[in-house]
């Protein structure tokens, strides 16, 4: 049987790197087949070349055994491609539906494509709200909605570049029966997951990239994650060691940062109210914020950081001070860095290089009359590019010009290196592959055990319990009892995010 898609000797070439060096690959007929690699190492540009929106410079496509040139995305729906991007391809100012009905039929009309996506969405366990406007949706959010665009489409091949990483596992569990059961009625899935335990529960191939190069295929059903490990990244990340934090052994200690009650209105109509938030978070710790996207993670983390400043006197408080009122600026100079999920326009600013982009929140390095300090920027850049180990064409690279995963590096490496009092960091290691986001929370605890208070949002529960010491789950608007991290479980933290907890049913709930 000819395969569903086979490539033979694809390259490109970019200016700075050549993301694809004669790349060959096959995947058949409803085969699950995972795509595997570090950051950079050309995965995302060989999934645009198959999408039709990039254009290799050598090599063959063939499409069901015929020789193919795609020339658009557009084309490649139109032969039953479709794809979801790590980086999303929204319109901000458009709802979830109209972001939908863009790529689909016109034939259809806006009321039609608003039943199917509630219909597929209530499927796959994936909650989008068709009439949300897309600028008012968490990340997470935005990725279930791309998620739900390329399965309307009813493809014969979907390629999902970490299509896990805002969901339950629960949700988890739900798609991936859903992703053996298109498969089953003859789908082909290109996978792509730096989740290794996900690539062998449900891939059945898997091709290994590494710079630009296929460097193997297995079956990753036979293999261990260390094996996976080291052929992605040429060795195995070292374990975390993490002591027990200081902090839990000084409980009457002034706290680095505390909620008191904090309330907070929702500020758009598509927003979460926050609810009588009560926290401590102490030096030298790490607490880490479980939850569903969309259940006020970003009330809470724009409350924090200080770009909302609506709170209450005395509902945010920094070392036993009232900054609740304050500005992000004013907290910053107080000790309080925070790193947000948005990697591009947020955490860094796309057409700036890395050197300027150290100055978002790097002020030490402009003189008190305006003047940046040349130099010692760009000394900076290249220090954070040595330190964490970011691939890029040096400290004058244009932040767009990273891989998500090397982005991330940079932009938290910015703010670890600034030695902050307490750092706030959403979704440290989203999309980032083993080597790097084993490098991530080593620095995570690095920090912590140098008396830094961390407070961490992430959708990864495995992350949370390698990293946290106490953990607290967050779900529509509020906060649930806080869980020292040896009581914490799957199970139990996976029914909290529904938002099912009682301190007096669960008896293991504690403030501490």
């Amino acid at each position: 049987m000819k395969p569903r898609l086979e490539l033979t000797g694809i390259s490109k070439q970019y200016p700075a790197v050549k993301a694809n060096d004669g790349v060959s690959l096959s995947v058949a007929a409803g085969q699950i087949h995972a795509v595997l690699g570090e950051n950079g190492a050309g995965k995302s540009t060989l999934m645009k070349i198959i999408y039709g929106a990039v254009q290799p410079d050598a090599g063959e496509i063939r499409w069901n055994g015929q020789a193919l040139s795609l020339k658009s995305p557009a084309e490649a729906r139109a032969l039953g491609i479709s794809m979801v991007y790590q980086h999303f391809s929204l319109f901000d100012t458009l709802t979830a539906a109209e972001n939908v009905w863009l790529g689909l039929d016109k034939t259809l009309s806006l009321a039609e494509v608003i039943a199917r996506i509630r219909e597929v969405a209530q499927s796959y366990g994936l909650e989008v709200d068709p009439m949300r406007p897309v600028h008012t949706l968490s990340v997470g959010e935005r990725q279930r909605v791309e998620i739900v665009r390329a399965l309307l489409g009813k493809p014969q091949l979907l390629i999902l570049d970490e299509p896990t990483s805002v969901l339950t596992p629960q949700a988890v569990d739900k798609l991936f029966a859903t992703l053996r059961l298109l498969a089953a009625q003859g789908c082909s899935i290109l996978y792509i997951s730096h989740k290794l335990d996900e690539i062998r529960a449900l891939c059945d191939h898997c091709t290994v990239m590494r710079a630009g190069k296929v460097t193997g295929e297995v079956d990753p059903r036979t293999q261990s994650n260390a094996e996976l490990s080291r052929l992605m990244i040429g060795n195995e990340p070292p374990p975390l060691r993490a002591a027990p934090a200081a902090a839990l052994a000084h409980k009457g200690e002034l706290p680095a940062l505390a909620l008191r009650r904090l309330s907070l209105a929702k500020s758009q109509a598509f927003g979460t109210t926050l609810v009588d938030l009560e926290l401590e978070l102490r030096s030298g710790e790490i607490l880490g914020v479980a939850g569903v996207s969309g259940n006020g993670q970003q009330e809470l983390m724009a409350a924090l950081s200080g770009e909302d400043a609506r709170g209450e006197p005395g509902s945010v408080q920094l070392f036993g001070q009232d900054i609740a009122r304050s500005s992000a600026r004013k907290r910053r100079h107080l000790g309080l860095h925070f790193v947000p999920e948005e990697r591009l326009g947020r955490g860094a600013v796309p057409d700036l290089s890395l050197a300027q982009n150290t100055l978002l929140t790097r002020t030490e390095n402009i003189n008190r009359w305006g003047w940046v300090k040349v130099g010692q920027v760009q000394h900076l850049a290249e220090s954070l590019i040595a330190r964490f180990n970011v691939r890029a064409g040096g400290a004058g690279a244009a932040a767009r010009s990273l891989s998500g995963g090397n982005l991330q590096k940079f932009i938290v490496g910015r703010e670890i290196s600034a030695a902050p009092k307490v750092l706030i960091i959403a979704q440290p290691t989203w999309g980032v592959d083993v080597g790097a986001a084993a490098q991530i929370r080593a620095e995570l605890l690095k920090l912590r055990d140098s008396g830094c208070a961390v407070l961490v949002v992430s959708e990864e529960l495995d992350e949370l319990f390698e990293i946290s010491d106490r953990l607290v789950v967050m779900a529509q608007g509020r906060l649930s009892p806080v869980l020292p991290i040896a009581q914490a479980n799957r199970e139990l933290v996976g029914e909290w995010m529904s938002g099912l907890w009682n301190v007096r049913q669960q008896g293991v709930a504690q403030h501490v």
